[in-house]
């Protein structure tokens, strides 16, 4: 079976490092933002299962702090996505 997936300007699928917690959860620390360049995560704010209303989709959604800047994170099946701020 193909899995077809649509394009969408507003989505980014990154590289993220992670870590599992003791307690199971899923922790992720620093991710690779299209170009290479390396972002670590700060803080993480809030998690909580949601949609993604700019670019489509959804899962888990990481409120994370990088760089004293707000950026939501969303863990979405097998594979992380972060809200572009405008379209390419």
């Amino acid at each position: 079976m193909i899995e077809k997936r649509y394009e969408n300007n507003y989505k980014v699928y990154v590289k993220v490092a992670a870590l599992f917690e003791p307690d199971g959860r899923l922790r992720p620390v620093r991710f690779w933002w299209e170009d290479g360049r390396k972002f670590s995560i700060d803080r993480i704010i809030a998690v909580c299962r949601a949609a993604s209303l700019k670019a489509g989709g959804g899962g888990i959604r990481y409120e994370c702090i990088v760089h004293g800047h707000p950026v939501f994170l969303f863990f979405e099946e097998d594979r992380w996505f972060i809200e572009r701020k405008e379209p390419v």
